[in-house]
């Protein structure tokens, strides 16, 4: 399950047992039927994104296994137009 997802990073809780290491790379990828979400960022609506582990959330006692993950996502930051500036030389 996914939650607190944002341009950069997104955090993934496991339904079932999985252990990844930190720093991993992973490929992240929504689900087709929820990429329509308008809170979704542009970067998880095309697909697999490459991302990698930061964050290994707590373990579970009766597992071993982590909570869940947070992923930081290998994108290109939005990048707004800078404004044009006019010289004047007096």
């Amino acid at each position: 399950m996914t939650c607190d997802v944002s341009d950069l990073d997104a955090f993934v809780e496991c339904q079932v047992p999985a252990s990844i290491p930190l720093y991993r790379l992973v490929h992240f990828q929504i689900e087709r039927g929820a990429r329509e979400c308008d809170a979704l960022p542009p970067s998880l609506r095309n697909g697999k994104v490459l991302s990698a582990v930061y964050r290994v959330g707590a373990y579970r006692a009766a597992t071993g296994t982590p909570h869940g993950y947070a992923l930081r996502l290998l994108v290109e930051p939005a990048r707004s137009a800078s404004p044009k500036i006019s010289v004047v030389a007096n």
